[in-house]
C-alpha cells in the first residue's frame, strides 16, 4: 500500500510523553501509528521541513555517505509487525545492484522525508495497526513540543 507522512505528535502514556509517526494512505481513512524516540522525531520533522542543519546528523550522514557510494533511496516499506515492533525494509539503488537494508522504521522514514523516497506498508500491517484519526487530533506537532 503506497503510503505518506502525515505528520509527527506527541502522545502522553502513563510512562511520559512518546512520539508517534502517523503514516496514511490515500485508499484507506485510517492511520498507521508508529512509536519512536525523540531524535527520530525530530529527525522526521526536519526531513519534512527540508531544514539545513549547519552540521550533518545521524539521517543527514547516512545519506551523504549512500549518495557519495552512487546509491540513492529508491523507496521504504514498512513490512512487518513482530510483538508489537514494527520492521522496515530499506531500499536502496546502489552502482552494481538494488540492495534491501533492514532498517527501524523510525531511521527509514527519516531518510525517505529527505529524499522523498515513496513508503509502502505492508497490507497485513496497516490491517493490524490502523486505528481511527480521531485518536490523534488532540496530540500536539513533535515541533510544538521541541520548541518549548
Amino acid at each position: 500500500m503506497d503510503a505518506s507522512i502525515e505528520g509527527v505528535r506527541v502522545a502522553g502514556t502513563p510512562t511520559g510523553p512518546v512520539p508517534v509517526v502517523l503514516l496514511t494512505t490515500a485508499a484507506e481513512s485510517e492511520f498507521l501509528p508508529i512509536f519512536i524516540g525523540f531524535d527520530e522525531a525530530a529527525s522526521i520533522a526536519r526531513g519534512l521541513d527540508a531544514e539545513d542543519v549547519d552540521r550533518p546528523l545521524t539521517h543527514d550522514l547516512t545519506l551523504d555517505i549512500v549518495e557519495e557510494l552512487g546509491g540513492r533511496v529508491e523507496r521504504v516499506v514498512v513490512s512487518d509487525v513482530d510483538d508489537g515492533t514494527y520492521l522496515a525494509d530499506l531500499h536502496l539503488a546502489t552502482p552494481r545492484e538494488g540492495v534491501v537494508v533492514d532498517a527501524r522504521p523510525s531511521d527509514s522514514l527519516a531518510l525517505a522525508a529527505r529524499t522523498n523516497a515513496p513508503i509502502e506498508i505492508a497490507e497485513h500491517v496497516f490491517e493490524a495497526g490502523g486505528r481511527d484519526p480521531d485518536e490523534f487530533d488532540d496530540l500536539d506537532d513533535i515541533r510544538e513540543v521541541m520548541e518549548v
